[in-house]
Order: structure tokens, then C-alpha cells, then sequence
């Protein structure tokens, strides 16, 4: 007979697969026709559900505790199994990145958190954190311990509170959960169903839904994209573990590995798991990936954007109080964490390209690092040839500023993926992409430039124009015997008239550092427009199509133009109307770079 815990097993797969079979499995066709990105696939392709077999034995409910499911964690050793290859999403990759992404699209964060609530006290709760690959491999081999855990995410609030809804009856059970934010699975499939016909045609449910029924797919079957063994061709598929001989090293590892680890046996399974990392690179041992395993492993681990916002914040502070304190240790500091951080940066986008074995600037997380990047190597270039600390302040803000946009807000394509069709027809696209790229990082490091003058200009107005900036003599190379008529020419040209020398100096050299910066992006951004232009007529047969892209492409390069002609009229204060332009060019770039591909139909949808 089986026990209540079995049969609510079985209830909560029968119920996940019932709510799952609407998904198509033509998600994971290869590649779609047109401009669009590839979309992920959620299950590897292979043999039908029901010719498949779970190499490491078919799940059963779960026979350990929280508590003793974390203490096994801290015992099992995975290192030998983060960087095994596989092949998923049309790339090979490592074990340690597919773990990453599967658990980001389950539970929409980086980690697991598991949770033991005391009775006495609900509201406070020990958290437990996991490794991915840990969770992972979990997942694969028991996930009936997952059936009653905070697993899925629900992102979409109203869909989050109407399952709570329907879930429990207490309040204060609904607003624990609702904080949370990951939800049971086994009150996802009581629920799910009857939310979807109360809410389903409504905006914004249906894709909570979906992302919902996703995640479900991809608990239940991650076994499924194990395909770790090499094929002897590289024009060859790789193989499935469990389309190995059930007397392959191999295959009998897997099976070890998963009855030792349902077991909570750390010992037999960590000598599985060292036995499996042994024998699955010794098949087809030439065409097994080496070096760049190993290069994805270092990625994953090292985090160097992440780490590259915070040297950046680091090196924005210290160069900025040494610009305005004259003190030559924090500029001397600043440039060291300026160099740090773009050292993880650059890390960080040039390991990008060798994984993804192209150019990463093929999605918005990828062309946002690339950009950053070569705005902040653009201003710490100006920096050192100029010996002023103000280019590297500004190269370190736009580097913080776009990393931690980046990094933190969810933009789409952190996970490395495959190249798009449209991007692969000319080699000139990629010098058009790579281009107007390069002006947008101008655009940005502009518009840092263009703050600092506005923040100089407003504070010395606010204090009357008295504004004194101790750094301002190391802003711009001026003898002292010269520094008054400097200061009334300079006046005279910007209009800063009643201004002290020191703002008028320090002002001079900020519009002067800013009209360099303006200038090359308007060239860059005109030269990418006519790549533009050149390669869709190569592609499509005509130079231009008043696609939504292109026509705030060039409003933007319009702006930029205004500026260039707007310096050579009688203006009164030709270096204020110069940053505010500046300021307007960069909001125009926001919305082309990021408004018109979320908001309006397009040929660029890739961008």
C-alpha cells in the first residue's frame, strides 16, 4: 500500500505533467528564420518521454530532512563534476553553467535558499543557501525533496497572491509565502489549473502562467539535458548518459552516484562522482573540450562584472575627491581601482567571446558590456595623456553605471547563447553593430563629463559664484603667473563672467573634455548609421526602411549635430547649452538602445 507521502508523489508529477504537456516541445528547435535571437531550449531533443530513462535512477520520494539535506551538501564533493561538457542550447557547455541557468529560470535567482521556520515564531526563519550545481544535480536525482520546498518563482504579484489565494487559508501564511516569492510545487499543481481558467486571458497572467509551467518542465525533466558524452564526429550529436550501454563506466557511475546521493551516503558518492568525472571525458577522448572548460569554469566563478561595478564605484569616489581635494595618494588610489576594474571588465567580456567562440555583442547584456567597456579604456586613455583625473572619474562612472544596469535588472542574454541568422550574412554588420556600440559608450561617457560641468556650474551659482575647487590647478595645465587672464578668457568664451578663477578654470576644461568626447561620438554614431545603410542594402536590397531603429538613430546623431553646429554660434553660454544638449543626446540614446526594442515592432529585434 503506499504511504500518504507516495501518493501525494505521485499526485503532484501526474498533476505537473497534465499542466506541462500544453508546452510544445518545438521550443527547442534549433533556430528560428529572420532577425530573432534563438529562444531557448527547455528540454534537449532526443529520444520520445517515454524511450527516456533517468541515468541516475527514477525519483522517489524523498527520505531526508532539511536539516540532514544540508549536511550533506557540506559533505558531498562536486567539484570534479562542475566542469564536465555537455551539450545544450546549440553550444557546448559546462555542468556549472547549465546548473546557473536552470536554476535562475526555476527560481529566479542565482542560489536556493531553503528555510527552517520556527513553530513558535513563523515570521523569522534560518536560511539555508546551496551551490547551483549542488541544487542542480538535486534536482536531478531527487527532486521529490523539492515537492513541498520553496522552488518556483511566481515574478507577476497578482498571479503570486491569487495562487496564495486559493493555497492557504491563514493570513499570515499568505503574506510569509508572498515575500518569499518562490512558491511549493505541490500547491503550484492543486492551483494552477483553476488560476489559469479564472485568470488566464487576462494581461500579464498568461506569461506569469507560462513562466510558471516552464519551471515546472524543467524541475521534472533536467535530467533530460545531460548530454555529456562526446560524439566521435564534430558533425555528430552528443549522446544522452542514458544512451550508454548499461554496462558502460559511465552509466554505472550515474547509477551509483544517484543511489548513494538519495541515500544521503556522502562517502559512496563522492567516489561516483569522482569515477563519473573520470570516465566521461575518456569517450571519444580527442573530441572532448579541455582548455575552454576550464576558461567557462573561471567565468562563472570569478563574477568579474559584478566585481567590476563595485572597483568602478570604488575609483569613481576616490578620483572624484581627488579632483576636488588635490590630494595625490586618492588620485593614485583611483587609478589603481580603475585599473582593477577594468581588468575584471575586460576579463570578463573577452572570456564572454572565447565561450561564446564570437564577438559578444549580439544581445543587450552583450553589446551594454562591450560599450562600457570601451567608453571606460576611451576616457582612461584621454585621462593619461592629459594627466586629468576628471576623464577617469568619468570613464569610472559610466563603467559602474552600465555594469550594475547590467548586472542587476534583469536585461536580457546573461546566459551565453547562440549567434543570431541576421548577424552571420555580411561581415559588415558586425563592423556596423560594433560601430554605432562604440558611439552610444561616447554618448555615455559624454553625458558623465556633461554632469560633472552641470554640478560644478549649479554649485558655484548656488554659492554665488564663489566656488572654490582645491583640485582645479591639476584640472588643466595653466602657469600661475597666467591663471587671471586665463580666468577672464575662459570666462569670456563659456560666459562665466562673475565666476572665480578656479570654477572658470575648472569649467574650461570640463567643456573642452566634453566637446572631444561629443565630437568622436558624432563621427562614430554617422559612420555606424552608413555601415548601417551600406549592409542592409547588401542583405535586403534598399539602404533604408524607416525602421524604428534607424530613424532614432539618426534623431540621436541629429542632437549631436546640433551641438557641433551650435558651437560655432554667438551663444552666451555655449559650455551650459553644450551639457544640457548632452544631456537630452543621452536620453534620445536610451530610448533607441533600449525603448524602441521593448516598445516598438522592428527589423532590429536582435539589438
Amino acid at each position: 500500500m503506499m504511504t500518504s507521502t507516495s501518493r501525494r508523489m505521485a499526485f503532484v508529477v501526474v498533476a505537473m505533467l497534465v499542466s506541462v504537456l500544453g508546452i510544445s516541445h518545438a521550443r527547442g528547435q534549433s533556430a528560428p528564420a529572420g532577425n530573432q535571437h534563438p529562444r531557448a531550449e527547455i528540454m534537449a531533443e532526443g529520444k520520445a518521454e517515454q524511450e527516456m530513462i533517468n541515468p541516475f535512477g527514477q525519483p522517489v520520494p524523498s527520505t531526508l530532512s532539511t536539516e540532514q539535506k544540508h549536511a550533506f551538501s557540506t559533505q558531498v564533493d562536486i567539484k570534479p563534476l562542475r566542469d564536465l561538457a555537455l551539450y545544450h542550447q546549440g553550444r557546448i557547455k559546462i555542468l556549472d553553467t547549465l546548473s546557473r541557468e536552470t536554476i535562475q529560470l526555476i527560481m529566479g535567482r542565482k542560489d536556493y535558499q531553503d528555510f527552517i521556520v520556527d513553530p513558535k515564531d513563523t515570521r523569522h526563519a534560518q536560511k539555508l543557501k546551496y551551490d547551483p550545481l549542488f541544487t542542480f544535480m538535486d534536482l536531478v536525482i531527487d527532486p521529490g525533496y523539492y515537492v513541498d520546498r520553496p522552488l518556483v518563482h511566481v515574478e507577476f504579484l497578482p498571479l503570486r497572491e491569487a495562487v496564495l489565494e486559493r493555497a492557504y487559508t491563514s493570513t499570515e501564511e499568505r503574506e510569509w509565502w508572498k515575500r518569499v516569492g518562490r512558491l511549493k510545487p505541490s500547491k503550484l499543481a492543486d492551483n494552477l489549473e483553476a488560476v489559469t481558467t479564472r485568470y488566464g486571458l487576462e494581461p500579464g497572467y498568461a506569461k506569469g502562467i507560462d513562466e510558471i509551467r516552464n519551471a515546472l518542465l524543467t524541475y521534472q525533466h533536467s535530467w533530460r539535458n545531460l548530454k555529456m558524452v562526446a560524439s566521435d564526429d564534430v558533425e555528430k550529436p552528443w549522446l544522452h548518459i542514458a544512451d550508454l550501454p548499461a554496462d558502460a563506466p559511465a552509466r554505472q557511475a550515474a547509477a551509483e552516484l544517484g543511489a548513494a546521493w538519495r541515500a544521503g551516503d556522502a562517502t559512496k558518492a563522492n567516489a561516483a562522482i569522482a569515477k563519473l568525472a573520470s570516465e566521461l571525458p575518456k569517450i571519444n577522448a580527442t573530441k572532448y573540450p579541455t582548455s575552454r572548460r576550464a576558461l567557462e569554469s573561471a567565468y562563472n566563478r570569478v563574477n568579474a562584472f559584478e566585481w567590476g561595478y563595485w572597483f568602478y564605484a570604488l575609483a569613481l569616489l576616490t578620483l572624484l575627491l581627488a579632483f576636488g581635494t588635490g590630494r595625490k595618494w586618492l588620485a593614485v588610489f583611483g587609478f589603481v581601482a580603475l585599473a582593477g576594474a577594468i581588468g575584471m571588465h575586460g576579463f570578463g567580456f573577452v572570456s564572454r567571446c572565447i565561450i561564446a567562440e564570437r564577438f559578444a555583442i549580439q544581445n543587450q547584456f552583450e553589446s551594454m558590456t562591450g560599450l562600457s567597456l570601451f567608453a571606460t579604456l576611451v576616457g582612461t586613455t584621454i585621462m593619461l595623456v592629459r594627466r586629468q583625473w576628471l576623464f577617469g572619474a568619468a570613464a569610472a562612472g559610466v563603467g559602474f553605471m552600465v555594469l550594475v544596469t547590467a548586472t542587476q535588472t534583469g536585461i536580457p542574454g546573461v546566459s551565453v547563447e547562440r549567434e543570431a541568422p541576421i548577424l552571420n550574412t555580411s561581415v559588415l554588420l558586425k563592423y556596423h553593430v560594433t560601430t554605432v556600440l562604440v558611439s552610444y559608450g561616447l554618448i555615455a561617457l559624454g553625458f558623465m563629463v556633461s554632469l560633472f560641468y552641470l554640478a560644478t556650474h549649479y554649485a558655484a551659482k548656488f554659492r554665488g559664484g564663489s566656488a572654490s575647487i582645491a583640485g582645479a590647478n591639476a584640472a588643466v595645465v595653466v602657469p600661475s603667473d597666467e591663471a587671471d587672464s586665463f580666468a577672464a578668457a575662459s570666462g569670456e568664451a563659456l560666459g562665466l563672467n562673475g565666476q572665480s578663477a578656479n570654477t572658470a578654470r575648472v569649467l574650461y576644461d570640463l567643456d573642452k573634455a566634453q566637446m572631444i568626447i561629443l565630437q568622436l561620438a558624432f563621427w562614430t554614431l554617422g559612420v555606424g548609421i552608413l555601415l548601417g545603410a551600406w549592409w542592409a542594402d547588401h542583405s535586403w536590397g534598399r539602404w533604408w526602411a524607416f525602421d524604428p531603429k534607424e530613424l532614432w538613430a539618426l534623431v540621436t546623431w541629429i542632437v549631436y549635430l546640433v551641438v557641433i553646429h551650435m558651437r560655432f554660434t554667438p551663444l552666451k553660454n555655449r559650455g551650459l547649452t553644450t551639457s544640457w544638449l548632452s544631456v537630452l543626446g543621452f536620453v534620445v540614446m536610451l530610448w533607441t538602445y533600449f525603448g524602441v526594442n521593448l516598445l516598438l515592432p522592428g527589423l532590429h529585434a536582435y539589438a
